[in-house]
């Protein structure tokens, strides 16, 4: 029987963010547009690299506002990647997963004052691969146990600091089919 590949995806962008998105694309465009109908090489130089600098922040922050983390496990393969996403340009590559250990779970606090659960993959004793981030307890929990099934291996609660325990996933079956 062969394996199927996993993908792990971010939930979609608001549609707030999409919109300020196409706007600095659309801002961009027209910037690239009236920069190619004023050109003139020879007394604009500074202009022109002042207006290249703009359109390239611009397309990177209309970047920022639409892209989409998704992780590509393929269990075939031994492998998994990463890759940031905006439209069809996909950006990440693949890396092997020699000895897959463990699926942990752990709450990370960010700068903000905020906290997010972190969904890991631990390899090789102590090569870790972040998988998924999420604020939410039983989302991170759902992937977590989903790609340990996957992968036939454990999962670990980390959440609570220096408390880490061992799931077991036969319960939290009963749980999530409950």
């Amino acid at each position: 029987m062969k394996n199927k590949d996993i993908i792990i995806s971010e939930s979609n962008r608001p549609y707030w963010q999409l919109i300020v998105a196409a706007a600095l694309f659309t801002l961009s465009l027209a910037l690239i547009i009236i920069l190619f109908q004023n050109i003139d090489l020879e007394n604009k130089g500074k202009i022109l690299a002042g207006n290249i600098e703009l359109i390239l922040i611009l397309l990177f922050l209309g970047a920022t506002f639409c892209s989409q983390k998704r992780v590509y496990i393929d269990l075939n393969a031994s492998r998994i990647k990463a890759s940031y996403e905006v439209g069809p340009v996909k950006m990440g590559k693949w890396q092997q997963i020699k000895n897959p250990e463990y699926i942990s779970v752990f709450l990370r606090p960010k700068s903000n004052g905020m906290s997010v659960f972190e969904v890991n993959l631990w390899y090789e004793k102590k090569k870790r691969i972040e998988l998924y981030e999420r604020d939410n307890y039983m989302d991170a929990f759902r992937i977590g146990y989903q790609i340990s099934e996957q992968l036939n291996i454990d999962l670990l609660d980390a959440t609570v600091s220096n408390k880490s325990k061992w799931i077991d996933k036969n319960e939290w079956k009963s749980k999530l089919n409950g």
